[in-house]
Protein backbone atom coordinates (compact mmCIF):
# COMPACT_ATOMS: atom_id res chain seq x y z
CA UNK A 1 0.00 0.00 0.00
CA UNK A 2 0.76 3.69 -0.80
CA UNK A 3 0.87 6.54 1.26
CA UNK A 4 1.02 9.96 0.18
CA UNK A 5 2.59 11.84 2.69
CA UNK A 6 3.50 15.43 3.12
CA UNK A 7 6.70 16.51 5.09
CA UNK A 8 6.50 19.10 7.42
CA UNK A 9 9.07 20.69 9.75
CA UNK A 10 8.42 18.77 13.16
CA UNK A 11 11.50 16.82 14.04
CA UNK A 12 11.74 14.04 16.32
CA UNK A 13 14.47 13.59 18.22
CA UNK A 14 16.05 9.85 19.08
CA UNK A 15 16.54 9.44 22.38
CA UNK A 16 20.54 8.52 23.66
CA UNK A 17 19.56 4.92 24.35
CA UNK A 18 17.48 4.07 21.02
CA UNK A 19 18.00 1.83 18.27
CA UNK A 20 15.81 1.37 15.18
CA UNK A 21 16.30 -2.01 14.09
CA UNK A 22 14.94 -3.82 11.18
CA UNK A 23 15.49 -6.57 8.51
CA UNK A 24 14.23 -6.70 4.89
CA UNK A 25 14.35 -8.83 2.01
CA UNK A 26 16.69 -8.91 -0.70
CA UNK A 27 14.27 -6.44 -2.86
CA UNK A 28 13.82 -4.15 0.30
CA UNK A 29 10.62 -5.21 1.98
CA UNK A 30 10.39 -4.96 5.74
CA UNK A 31 10.42 -8.87 7.79
CA UNK A 32 11.02 -7.29 11.01
CA UNK A 33 10.74 -4.15 12.22
CA UNK A 34 11.28 -3.09 16.72
CA UNK A 35 9.07 -1.17 18.51
CA UNK A 36 11.06 2.23 18.33
CA UNK A 37 11.20 2.05 14.24
CA UNK A 38 7.10 1.67 15.11
CA UNK A 39 7.10 4.58 17.12
CA UNK A 40 9.45 6.87 15.05
CA UNK A 41 8.05 5.71 11.71
CA UNK A 42 4.43 6.51 13.26
CA UNK A 43 3.69 3.73 11.04
CA UNK A 44 1.76 0.23 12.51
CA UNK A 45 3.82 -3.30 12.24
CA UNK A 46 1.19 -4.23 9.87
CA UNK A 47 1.26 -1.24 7.46
CA UNK A 48 5.47 -1.81 7.99
CA UNK A 49 5.48 -5.79 7.52
CA UNK A 50 5.67 -6.83 4.07
CA UNK A 51 6.14 -2.58 2.66
CA UNK A 52 9.46 -1.00 0.89
CA UNK A 53 11.60 -0.12 3.76
CA UNK A 54 11.50 3.66 1.07
CA UNK A 55 8.15 4.04 2.85
CA UNK A 56 10.23 6.17 5.21
CA UNK A 57 12.01 8.11 2.71
CA UNK A 58 12.02 11.82 2.88
CA UNK A 59 12.57 14.02 -0.32
CA UNK A 60 15.42 15.76 1.15
CA UNK A 61 17.30 12.68 0.60
CA UNK A 62 19.36 12.26 -2.61
CA UNK A 63 18.55 9.30 -4.51
CA UNK A 64 22.72 9.14 -4.74
CA UNK A 65 22.83 7.98 -1.18
CA UNK A 66 20.60 4.95 -1.70
CA UNK A 67 22.09 4.06 -4.59
CA UNK A 68 25.61 4.36 -2.82
CA UNK A 69 24.34 1.73 -0.20
CA UNK A 70 22.84 -0.69 -2.37
CA UNK A 71 25.80 -1.26 -4.45
CA UNK A 72 28.30 -1.34 -1.35
CA UNK A 73 25.20 -4.01 -0.03
CA UNK A 74 25.52 -5.98 -3.45
CA UNK A 75 29.18 -6.00 -3.08
CA UNK A 76 28.39 -7.82 0.38
CA UNK A 77 30.27 -4.87 2.26
CA UNK A 78 28.22 -3.57 5.28
CA UNK A 79 27.21 0.33 5.13
CA UNK A 80 27.30 3.70 7.25
CA UNK A 81 24.99 6.49 6.35
CA UNK A 82 23.33 9.43 8.15
CA UNK A 83 19.32 9.38 6.64
CA UNK A 84 16.81 11.62 7.03
CA UNK A 85 13.54 9.53 7.48
CA UNK A 86 10.02 10.45 7.30
CA UNK A 87 7.16 9.47 9.39
CA UNK A 88 3.70 8.77 8.66
CA UNK A 89 1.95 12.45 10.01
CA UNK A 90 5.12 14.16 7.21
CA UNK A 91 7.63 14.81 10.57
CA UNK A 92 11.20 13.61 10.21
CA UNK A 93 13.66 11.97 12.36
CA UNK A 94 17.66 11.86 11.42
CA UNK A 95 19.52 8.59 12.75
CA UNK A 96 23.05 6.66 11.45
CA UNK A 97 22.36 3.55 9.97
CA UNK A 98 24.43 0.40 9.58
CA UNK A 99 23.24 -1.37 7.30
CA UNK A 100 24.40 -4.93 6.71
CA UNK A 101 23.62 -7.90 4.42
CA UNK A 102 22.30 -10.69 6.29
CA UNK A 103 23.79 -14.42 5.66
CA UNK A 104 22.51 -17.61 6.15
CA UNK A 105 24.77 -20.75 6.33
CA UNK A 106 26.15 -20.88 3.06
CA UNK A 107 27.02 -16.97 3.28
CA UNK A 108 24.84 -16.52 0.63
CA UNK A 109 22.68 -13.06 1.35
CA UNK A 110 18.78 -13.71 2.21
CA UNK A 111 18.49 -9.91 3.17
CA UNK A 112 19.77 -6.95 4.49
CA UNK A 113 19.42 -5.89 8.40
CA UNK A 114 19.69 -2.42 9.60
CA UNK A 115 20.32 -0.78 13.55
CA UNK A 116 20.02 2.80 13.42
CA UNK A 117 20.94 4.93 16.36
CA UNK A 118 20.30 9.01 17.34
CA UNK A 119 23.30 10.89 15.14
CA UNK A 120 25.32 13.43 16.24
CA UNK A 121 23.76 16.89 15.65
CA UNK A 122 27.35 18.48 14.11
CA UNK A 123 26.81 15.35 11.68
CA UNK A 124 23.66 15.90 10.55
CA UNK A 125 24.23 19.72 10.11
CA UNK A 126 27.28 18.88 7.52
CA UNK A 127 25.55 16.04 5.91
CA UNK A 128 22.50 17.94 5.36
CA UNK A 129 24.19 20.36 3.39
CA UNK A 130 26.10 17.60 1.60
CA UNK A 131 22.66 16.23 1.00
CA UNK A 132 21.49 19.48 -0.50
CA UNK A 133 24.32 19.83 -2.93
CA UNK A 134 23.50 16.14 -4.14
CA UNK A 135 19.87 17.06 -4.51
CA UNK A 136 20.65 20.07 -6.43
CA UNK A 137 22.89 18.36 -8.74
CA UNK A 138 20.25 15.39 -8.97
CA UNK A 139 18.28 18.10 -10.49
CA UNK A 140 20.30 19.46 -12.57
CA UNK A 141 21.49 16.23 -14.41
CA UNK A 142 17.77 15.28 -15.01
CA UNK A 143 16.09 11.84 -13.68
CA UNK A 144 18.28 9.37 -15.84
CA UNK A 145 21.22 11.00 -14.76
CA UNK A 146 20.46 12.17 -11.33
CA UNK A 147 22.26 8.74 -9.69
CA UNK A 148 25.30 8.97 -11.34
CA UNK A 149 25.23 12.94 -11.15
CA UNK A 150 24.70 13.29 -7.21
CA UNK A 151 27.99 9.92 -6.41
CA UNK A 152 29.90 12.09 -8.69
CA UNK A 153 29.35 15.27 -6.67
CA UNK A 154 29.78 13.42 -3.13
CA UNK A 155 33.22 11.65 -4.67
CA UNK A 156 33.96 15.27 -5.23
CA UNK A 157 33.22 16.40 -1.94
CA UNK A 158 35.18 13.46 -0.70
CA UNK A 159 38.16 14.03 -2.08
CA UNK A 160 38.58 17.46 -1.65
CA UNK A 161 38.44 16.78 1.92
CA UNK A 162 41.05 13.82 0.92
CA UNK A 163 38.87 11.01 3.11
CA UNK A 164 37.20 8.04 1.88
CA UNK A 165 33.28 8.26 2.81
CA UNK A 166 33.64 5.62 5.37
CA UNK A 167 36.38 7.87 7.43
CA UNK A 168 34.23 10.75 6.49
CA UNK A 169 31.16 9.21 7.78
CA UNK A 170 32.88 7.86 10.63
CA UNK A 171 34.65 11.01 11.83
CA UNK A 172 32.12 13.48 12.03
Amino acid sequence: MKYKVEPTQHERLMRDDDFIVSKTDLKGRISYCNRIFIEFSGYTEQELLGAQHNIIRHPDMPRGVFKFLWDTLGAGKECFAYVKNMSKDGGFYWVLANVTPDLDDQGVCEGYFSVRRKPARGAVSALADVYKLMLDEERRAGPRDACDASIALLVSVLTQKGVSYEKFILSI
